[in-house]
């Protein structure tokens, strides 16, 4: 009888190390499907989002947060709880007030008139600067300060308040909208000036091209071109042909008589 117990008892340990292997193996083989499961689905997701990231970088100049974003999977900035803000000043106004609309106005520059138009569907964000800021009598004895006069560079670049040029640090915004794929701003184009390399770089400063001209991009793209000259540019070009202040950089510098915007006004 002791002789048959501890058989049995040794059959029944044998038994419980068989199904301990079993439930083993049988795990072992969940843990391999499932695990190649997770790598199949991380593949497809690095590939889904390496497309996604290459179409937003190219095709929207994203903010850094569209770019975390992105990078974190997600559809939308404002679905994280912890995206960065808008790098827009706080006083800039939204692009919703421009955005598909057309704005006609006048420019006046020393006394002379320079019809414009301003492009809300193109570049909501600049128009809406743009009509604020003319709007506020913000351009009103604001400088044109930099004239260039190259064969392929000429431009007018106003919306200083000192003849030095300098802007407000405190006011910039941005994304950079509708810039030239080709980097060529015929004549007649208003564009945004910006500090270089920075894609929210915009201040108060435009620029008015009276020639076809090339302007290469810089690291953060183009320069957001916001409307047109519809009449009058030969107020820009007159002021153009008569040179740059003496000691100047021989085509890039200050105009030789001093240039003041009399009045802006968009409706």
């Amino acid at each position: 009888m002791a002789t048959r117990s501890r058989d049995d008892r040794e059959a029944k340990r044998r038994i419980r190390q068989m199904e301990a292997k079993r439930a083993l193996r049988q795990e072992q083989a969940k843990r391999r499907k499932r695990d190649n499961t997770i790598a199949i689905g991380a593949g497809a997701a690095a590939v889904i989002l390496a497309v996604v990231l290459q179409l937003t970088v190219f095709s929207s100049n994203p903010t850094e947060a569209e770019f975390a974003a992105a990078e974190a999977g997600l559809s939308s900035p404002s679905a994280s709880p912890s995206a960065a803000p808008s790098q827009n000043s706080a006083d800039v106004p939204s692009a919703d007030i421009a955005a598909g609309k057309t704005f006609a106005g006048q420019l006046s520059l020393n006394g002379g008139a320079v019809g414009v138009e301003l492009n809300g569907t193109a570049a909501p964000q600049a128009a809406a600067v743009l009509k604020s800021l003319a709007d506020a009598g913000y351009y009103n004895g604001a400088n044109c300060h930099r004239l260039t006069t190259s064969e392929t560079f000429g431009l007018l670049q106003c919306g200083a308040k000192s003849e030095d040029g300098a802007d407000d640090p405190n006011y910039r915004w941005g994304p950079l909208e509708n810039t030239p794929a080709d980097n060529k701003y015929p004549a007649g184009t208003i564009a945004i000036a910006r500090t270089g390399n920075n894609a929210y770089g915009n201040g108060h400063q435009f620029f008015i091209v009276y020639k076809d001209t090339t302007i290469p991009a810089d690291t953060a793209g183009g320069y957001t071109v916001v409307g047109k000259v519809t009449s009058g540019l030969d107020v820009v070009t007159n002021i153009a042909a008569a040179g740059l202040k003496p000691g100047q950089n021989t085509n890039d510098g200050a105009p030789v008589a001093p240039v003041t915007i009399d009045s802006f006004s968009l409706k």
